[in-house]
């Protein structure tokens, strides 16, 4: 802590010397309650609050920032999680961007749950890598690196990849989702540990409603597919392939989201455990009910159907409050 808070007085001791000035502090308060059913998923009721704040510098198009982020669980002692550092060059115009070290996950990466789960928001709050997306008049496409862990004696080599994108025409969509994650044994492999590599895609096409109706949403379908292979133990990858779709809408404070995968089970290393189940599928309602510019408020009701023979359901609420220039 002592040599985190040491960096970041330099770091702000460059700033200062700087002409423009760029800060932005955020709160996150977080409440999970999870009815599950074992063995796809377990019960537990995450509850907490994030504090973070970064402070940067701007030359041009360039910027560096550096800060913190800190997840307080309620009835934890303060050091129970560890401070985040955040810490990275970020380069961005209209067409591109690119950044550089440890920045924040949120409006960056967006993947489907059944490949990266929200809970990785909550303990994983940032990238630690590399960042970029390119822009253009009918789409996007970006990719990023997440280093999780470097290779010691008792830390397995742990990275992740993938890319996302969409290109559109009118209302109509086709949006991209790669991913893999590499885990690697550690230093001298002992006790003996296997490789895994965990790798998948998603494809969807889609429409979407005018932005000038009441009513807006879209519906999208396509398909979902994950590899999986533990060296010197599977044959091989094992791959499966599912029917994937999603529906959205939303009236005013009030929404609807349904999301689907038949006909297959998924390995991902950070996805959500229950697309590991042949058929699944999740029905949120959803009431947002903050709408400042600068505070977003929403909860949701979750219920999740397992192979057509379990129910279970979810509450989450969540409040966002960010500030800065």
């Amino acid at each position: 802590m002592k040599k985190t808070l040491l960096l970041l007085l330099i770091f702000m001791g460059f700033i200062a010397r700087a002409q423009e000035f760029k800060y932005q502090v955020l709160f996150e308060g977080i409440g999970d309650n999870r009815e599950f059913t074992q063995p796809y998923a377990y019960p537990q009721t995450i509850m907490g609050s994030r504090g973070a704040f970064e402070v940067g510098v701007v030359i041009d198009n360039h910027q560096l920032r550096g800060g913190l982020s800190h997840l307080l669980e309620f009835g934890s002692d303060l050091d129970a999680q560890k401070p985040k550092l955040t810490l990275y060059y970020q380069f961005q115009d209209e067409d591109k961007e690119f950044a550089f070290g440890a920045f924040p996950r949120r409006d960056k990466i967006d993947f489907p749950l059944a490949m990266l789960t929200d809970t990785l928001q909550y303990y994983r709050p940032n990238i630690e890598g590399l960042y970029g997306k390119i822009r253009w008049d009918w789409g996007h496409q970006n990719g990023f690196v997440d280093w999780v862990g470097r290779q010691t004696e008792t830390q397995r080599e742990q990275f992740m990849a993938g890319f996302s994108g969409e290109i559109f025409h009118k209302n109509l969509f086709l949006q991209n989702y790669l991913l893999m994650f590499h885990n690697a044994h550690t230093l001298h492999n002992n006790p003996p540990l296997h490789i895994q590599d965990y790798m998948g895609f998603a494809l969807q096409a889609g429409i979407r409603t005018p932005e000038n109706v009441a009513v807006h949403g879209d519906l999208k379908m396509g398909m979902l597919t994950s590899q999986y292979r533990e060296r010197n133990v599977t044959d091989g990858y094992e791959t499966a392939t599912s029917f994937f779709a999603e529906a959205n809408m939303r009236y005013k404070n009030l929404g609807v989201k349904s999301v689907m995968s038949l006909g297959a089970g998924h390995k991902f290393a950070y996805g959500d455990p229950y697309y590991r189940a042949k058929n699944y599928s999740r029905t949120d309602l959803i009431w947002y009910f903050i709408n400042h510019e600068k505070i977003k408020g929403k909860f949701n009701l979750s219920m999740h159907f397992v192979d057509w023979d379990t129910l279970d359901q979810q509450q989450q609420l969540s409040v966002i409050y960010v500030f800065g220039n």
